[in-house]
């Protein structure tokens, strides 16, 4: 991401992709801890306490960037990424670690 104001039109499809990736993978993570609860899909027996802790980390560590970035001057878009970034790296392996899939 460039730093300045401006936006490129590049700037703002990484954005707008990694915030659909970012929703795709909470929609899985929340289907996988739905089916859990029901019995269907194991689940670790703390996956109720890690996915409200979870959730303020992310929060924060979003905050944290989008200040970073606003506060270093960066585009619109950057920022928009900067504060999607803690929130799908936390998606992302939330994914990975229900649907047991490692090293991807």
């Amino acid at each position: 991401m460039r730093t300045g104001l401006m936006n490129s039109g590049l700037d703002v499809m990484c954005a707008s992709v990694s915030m659909a990736m970012m929703f795709g993978e909470a929609q899985a993570v929340i289907a996988m801890r739905t089916l859990g609860m029901a019995g269907f899909w194991p689940l670790a027996p703390d996956e109720h306490k890690r996915m409200w802790a979870e959730k303020a980390e992310a929060a924060l560590r979003s905050g944290y960037a989008v200040s970073h970035a606003l506060a270093s001057g960066r585009s619109p878009a950057a920022v928009t990424l900067a504060a999607v970034h803690p929130l799908r790296r936390r998606t992302r392996a939330n994914l990975r670690r229900l649907s047991g899939a490692k090293g991807r």
